[in-house]
């Protein structure tokens, strides 16, 4: 006989088929069992499309009375004005569901536990924490986002074994393995932006979509505060995904020129003349971009740590050595080594040739009021089956 973890299994291998589509909502799947057979399935497709457990619902019918459902996510409970759809909690009471049993509480604040509190005081029995660790990773954007409401931020990083992310010349290309560029196109697909600075779209003109992977291209920002050096680029040429040009609010009083897919956001600036990545991130919900997964260069790397605007940090180490060349972290104004930041949650695997650490740059700052999970080597956020 299946224990609970089984459909569970199954339930977080459905939530994963809406990867890259239900931003801002989370990633949900949803099983019924009944008699120990599997009744009905259901995922969460796109934003605005009917939650998980309507799905399985209305595919198990009257089938669904007396039965039990597994999800991911504790199911919803409220009517804001925002929501597209009815409280999941309304349609499981309705179809007399016995038991629900989910892997994690919505940190949402309109639920946080009062879906389980509906359904219990409706007689439904609850059980929560069945697969609690690949859950929180599967939704940590979502789990960031919706208690703080600024964009999940994952930086990425490919360097040789001397730390280096490009050659003297500014080459970079191929830092990583084969592997690990289609691992880079999962993460891009996983995420609602891709942001690079000027001078990598100088040295290596990228197009930041999606290609040795399935899945939708992410919107692509571009960090050029004077907004005079990525005109001429392969990204203002390509609508295949639309592209925002971050600026200082002069340059963006000015720009004029640009083709449709592409937007100017103005920004304020730092003491030094930088954009105020604080501020940037600020901004983007309104493009609709709630995660954002950060490629470079060295001076982005750096002011995002340095500003401490990273929840999770990636770094694929290739067995090569460059000696001079491009650092991808310069000063972060640590003064001694006993206070240098460290990584917690930390999840090390393989990927082609390359050695690949993964872990949280700050626990509170991500998961809130929830607890991070534990990890396990070789699974990770984008693709958990750590391939």
């Amino acid at each position: 006989m299946a224990g609970d973890s089984v459909y569970m299994e199954r339930a977080l291998q459905l939530a994963s088929m809406g990867t890259g589509r239900t931003s801002p909502n989370p990633l949900v799947g949803a099983v019924i069992v009944r008699d120990n057979q599997i009744i009905s399935e259901g995922w969460h497709e796109a934003h605005g499309m009917p939650h998980a457990e309507a799905v399985a619902i209305q595919r198990a019918g009257k089938a669904a009375r007396g039965a039990t459902l597994y999800c991911n996510l504790e199911p919803c409970c409220h009517k804001t004005p925002e929501k597209r759809t009815p409280p999941c909690t309304d349609r499981i009471i309705e179809a007399g569901i016995r038991r629900v049993v989910f892997s994690m509480f919505d940190p949402n604040p309109h639920v946080a536990g009062m879906g389980k509190t509906t359904l219990e005081n409706a007689g439904i029995e609850t059980a929560v924490g069945v697969c609690d660790a690949p859950a929180l990773l599967m939704n940590e954007p979502f789990i960031a986002w919706i208690q703080r409401r600024i964009p999940y931020v994952h930086l990425k990083i490919a360097q040789t074994l001397d730390g280096r992310i490009a050659a003297a010349d500014g080459s970079a290309e191929w830092i990583s393995s084969e592997p690990s560029r289609r691992a880079v196109h999962a993460m891009r697909a996983r995420y609602d932006a891709v942001l690079v600075g000027a001078t990598t779209v100088e040295a290596d003109d990228p197009s930041l979509t999606v290609r040795h992977v399935s899945g939708r291209n992410p919107v692509r920002v571009v960090v050029d505060t004077r907004l005079s050096r990525v005109a001429g680029s392969r990204l203002c040429n390509d609508p295949s995904a639309p592209v925002i040009l971050v600026c200082s609010m002069e340059a963006a009083s000015t720009a004029r020129g640009f083709a449709p897919h592409v937007q100017v956001m103005g920004c304020r600036t730092t003491d030094t003349g930088r954009i105020d990545l604080a501020h940037l991130l600020e901004q983007l919900p309104a493009f609709g971009v709630t995660s954002v997964l950060v490629e470079g260069g060295a001076a982005i790397a750096t002011s995002f740590v340095q500003a401490g605007l990273v929840d999770r940090l990636t770094v694929f180490t290739n067995p090569s050595l460059l000696g001079s060349g491009v650092s991808w972290l310069s000063d972060i104004s640590v003064q001694s080594a006993a206070r240098r930041p460290r990584l917690t949650r930390v999840i090390h695997a393989r990927s082609g040739d390359d050695d690949l650490v993964s872990g949280l740059m700050n626990e509170t700052r991500t998961y809130g009021t929830l607890e991070a999970p534990d990890v396990s080597d070789g699974v990770l956020p984008w693709n958990q089956t750590g391939e």
